[in-house]
């Protein structure tokens, strides 16, 4: 009980940007959680930590985690996993990425616009060859063609969305519809049965619901019991310019450094926000979730 509460609070601190009051439970969680190994993981020059959470903890970025000095991400690459069944990890094939770019800058269905997605669909494109679908192009139906006849190992959905324990309220917003959890499942599916699964479904700009300790997690559960390696997406909805600049920085870091793992890549993004003055607060930088195969 006393750690769903401090987990409760620490999740209402972290997403309210105002405020420093986050660090109070981000220290009293580190001292439970990853004190009493600390001297173990440094002795054992171990950079990368993989939770598995339950109940609450599911909630939270580990890499908020604070020793009193400096943030857990500062010192370790941060991945979650549902389950460690779940994956085999592997690293991606970078030289043979072909990327399927989605995006929704347009304001639709009562949904406002996402001013920064076109320059985030923009960079990436330069970096990886693939192809890019944006606002009224962003269509449910030919979305669900091309993941049925074409084979993608990146796939990226730059939207508003939701994801909620119930699957009426989960979806992921195309500019004529919505791309709900069995519609995505449907989608990735079939790259798992051509022994050419989606490595990377990236979520950018999206949101889970707060306070549910199951949304996030389902939602990358979907994702990769249907065959998808790893999911990429936000515990909380968070500006479109700042989520711009780190997910392109995720996949620079990854271009430019080919032996990087993606827990790595996401790491180096986040310090890049955590560096800049406008994003200091973890409220930008810390709800990017990597779920499944870190490597």
């Amino acid at each position: 009980m006393a750690l769903s509460a401090e987990v409760l609070t620490f999740r209402r601190n972290l997403e309210t940007r105002t405020t420093f009051r986050y660090l109070e439970q981000a220290q009293q969680l580190h001292d439970w959680i990853i004190k009493p190994i600390r001297q173990f993981l440094k002795d054992s020059n171990v950079d990368t930590l993989v939770f598995v959470p339950d109940g609450a903890l599911r909630t939270i970025p580990f890499s908020t985690l604070h020793d009193g000095t400096r943030f857990l991400i500062e010192d370790f690459a941060v991945a979650v996993v549902p389950g460690l069944s779940l994956v085999e990890p592997r690293p991606i094939e970078r030289g043979k990425a072909r990327m399927l770019l989605n995006g929704l800058s347009e304001a639709v269905q009562g949904f406002p616009p996402l001013g920064f997605v076109p320059a985030e669909l923009s960079a990436i494109s330069a970096l990886y060859p693939g192809e890019v679908f944006l606002d009224g192009k962003f269509l449910l139906r030919d979305f669900q063609r091309r993941m049925t006849e074409e084979q993608y190992s990146i796939v990226h959905i730059a939207s508003h969305g939701q994801f909620d324990r119930d699957v009426r309220k989960t979806f992921v917003l195309t500019h004529d519809a919505k791309l709900t959890l069995n519609d995505l499942e449907a989608a990735i599916r079939p790259s798992k049965y051509r022994g050419r699964p989606v490595e990377l479904l990236v979520l950018s700009a999206c949101q889970t619901a707060a306070g549910d300790d199951r949304a996030a997690l389902g939602l990358a559960g979907v994702a990769v019991k249907a065959g998808a390696r790893s999911a990429l997406a936000t515990l909380w909805f968070v500006n479109d310019q700042s989520t711009s600049t780190l997910v392109s920085e995720v996949y620079s870091q990854l271009l430019k450094n080919p032996d990087l793992t993606k827990a790595r890549a996401l790491q180096a993004a986040q310090l890049k926000l955590l560096a800049d003055r406008r994003y200091r607060h973890p409220c930008y930088w810390s709800p990017y979730l990597l779920i499944g195969n870190w490597l």
